[in-house]
């Protein structure tokens, strides 16, 4: 299954990698500014992959060469289970990807606000075949999993969803500020070259 693609920040940048305001990073983003997009809270981790291809489960990291540390492996292990597969998705011809964010101690610099004492998993993709879901079977998969997904923090245009990560607001987890938002449109849309229209903005590229 190919690694998630890249989700591209909202603004170019300077030469201090600083963004600039409102200089578009994307046609799409500029033309789209002031339409409603669904925000989801940014969660500072490291991407994973859980792949199932109709007989066993395979755990990767952001690329194929990456490599997940063991107490990150450990804990994916624990969450996900063959027989829970077969369970739920033995009828399908189609290999199903998840991607997520592993995240918690030892994950990242900030990764103990999150879980101080340890790690998990969120779910904030599910691709089928050549399908991306939309975000309610996501959140189906999630339940059904048993796992947890990134929550959504309203709707908005880029435009705002730039102002608020600018002023800095906190994460859903707890009283520390997030790593910024992810925004995509309500419904599914692509650029000129086929990619999917998603896009981020950090706290930190100002």
């Amino acid at each position: 299954m190919k690694e998630f693609h890249k989700i591209e920040t909202l603004l170019d940048r300077d030469a201090r990698f600083k963004v600039i305001k409102y200089e578009w990073r994307l046609p799409e983003f500029e033309y789209l500014k002031n339409n409603e997009w669904l925000w989801t809270e940014k969660v500072d981790g490291t991407n994973i992959r859980v792949i199932w291809n109709g007989q066993a489960l395979i755990f990767g990291g952001k690329t194929d060469k990456a490599q997940i540390p063991p107490f990150l492996l450990a804990k994916l292990q624990e969450l996900f289970s063959v027989s829970k597969f077969v369970e739920l998705y033995a009828g399908s011809d189609n290999a199903m990807c998840l991607y997520g964010e592993g995240y918690g101690a030892r994950i990242q610099k900030g990764g103990g606000n999150y879980i101080p004492n340890g790690v998990d998993f969120i779910l904030f993709d599910v691709k089928i075949g050549d399908w991306w879901l939309e975000r309610n079977n996501i959140e189906d998969i999630a339940n059904k999993l048993g796992i947890k997904v990134v929550p959504i923090l309203g709707k908005g245009t880029l435009l705002e969803a730039i102002e608020e990560t600018q002023e800095g607001h906190y994460s859903t987890f707890g009283q520390f500020i997030a790593e910024g938002i992810v925004v995509r449109p309500p419904i599914s849309l692509f650029t000129r070259r086929g990619e999917r229209l998603l896009g981020k903005i950090k706290t930190k590229d100002f």
